[in-house]
């Protein structure tokens, strides 16, 4: 594992406090793994950021990437959900991003992921 990739249901599982996923991400601080916040899957999770202190505090650390569904990525995005027939945008981009990154997903929302990507390795919260 490189690091981890978070979805919607992984972001609002580190924001209830969720102790898979704080122990997850202290192994991957201990190993100096990067952390992968797709944009559109933080649109998804973030209500108050005064109150999500967990969510507001991994977004602000160095060792996390936020990734934006720029032109780049909105194409290859939109490829992906050709290729599989499939509609939803911000599950196609966590699977861009964490193909990408080479890392797991941290998700709730395994069956999803899968139809998108069989072989993608998935954390289950």
């Amino acid at each position: 594992m490189s690091g981890v990739t978070f979805d919607a249901g992984g972001l609002i599982a580190l924001d209830r406090g969720d102790r898979r996923v704080l122990t997850l991400l202290a192994r991957a601080a201990e190993r100096g793994m990067r952390v992968t916040i797709p944009a559109t899957a933080l649109a998804q999770a973030i209500r108050n950021p005064a109150r999500q202190a967990r969510l507001t505090r991994l977004i602000r650390q160095a060792s996390t990437d936020l990734v934006s569904l720029d032109g780049p990525e909105a194409t290859a995005t939109g490829l992906l959900l050709a290729a599989t027939r499939t509609t939803d945008i911000v599950d196609a981009h966590v699977v861009i991003c964490a193909r990408r990154a080479e890392q797991v997903v941290v998700t709730s929302d395994a069956d999803d992921l899968r139809r998108l990507d069989p072989g993608l390795q998935l954390v289950r919260v």
